[in-house]
């Protein structure tokens, strides 16, 4: 193998690791002795000092790790504060959905409906601006009601909840048909 082939799969290596890495365990992989591996990630090194790259390898107590250069941190910060772009996952749109149409609506309530944990989806809904704390219910344990926010009808371009699709009734009984027949089938098993 060359030295360009071995140069590869060191970067790949540190770039995918994210942290330090032992010389001895990239010379394992490349099956190399630690002084020939040495060698190979000092001329990288020496390489990645070039002004027109904004990564080096950094050595660390006989380990080597890939990090940005200091004069990019700028640009890093930048775009860091950019807004970040949420995704919605069928779980996430679930969760949220049954919220929008039942609120004001406890976790015990959405997970009675969903059948399973909601606690990672709420959260991520609170985080993602799409729903928040309304209160607590005035029942033993005083648990929190969630509700949808401004920011909800933003996204789904709604100026009130009253303005939601209706689901008709004859779809409402075709749903409960089917998660009948679903539970039945868990049940015979």
């Amino acid at each position: 193998m060359d030295d360009k082939k071995y140069e590869a799969i060191i970067e790949a290596i540190l770039f995918t690791m994210g942290e330090s890495v032992e010389l001895e365990k990239i010379a394992g992989v490349l099956e190399l002795d630690k002084k020939e591996t040495k060698q190979i990630i000092d001329r990288m090194m020496e390489h990645y000092e070039d002004d027109s790259i904004g990564v080096r390898i950094i050595e660390l107590d006989g380990a080597y790790q890939m990090c940005t250069k200091s004069e990019m941190y700028e640009y890093l910060i930048k775009i860091a504060k950019q807004p970040k772009r949420h995704v919605l996952t069928d779980v996430l749109l679930e969760t949220l959905s049954i919220i929008a149409y039942k609120q004001p609506i406890t976790r015990a309530e959405i997970e009675k409906i969903r059948g399973v944990s909601c606690d990672h989806a709420v959260n991520k809904l609170v985080e993602y601006n799409l729903v928040c704390e309304l209160g607590r219910l005035d029942a033993p344990g005083r648990p929190l009601l969630f509700g949808t926010t401004e920011e909800f009808l933003r996204s789904f371009g709604v100026q009130s909840i009253d303005e939601l699709p209706v689901l008709n009734p004859v779809q409402v009984e075709e749903f409960k048909q089917e998660a009948e027949a679903e539970m039945h089938m868990k049940l015979d098993i």
